[in-house]
């Protein structure tokens, strides 16, 4: 049992998801930074196309 419990401590696989999944969660905060910024610009243009376009 201690050998399993040693073994388990030294592993390190768990790791790499963890980094993954930080690094997805900053991507998204600045997927959602982005568009809070440019929402309106890119609002106005669709209004604009689609009043172009009746």
């Amino acid at each position: 049992m201690k050998g399993l419990l040693k073994r388990l401590l030294k592993e390190e696989e768990g790791q790499g998801m963890a980094e993954y999944g930080l690094i997805l969660a900053l991507i998204a905060v600045v997927a959602i930074a982005a568009l809070v910024v440019l929402g309106g610009r890119i609002k106005n243009k669709f209004e604009e196309v689609s009043n172009n376009l009746q």
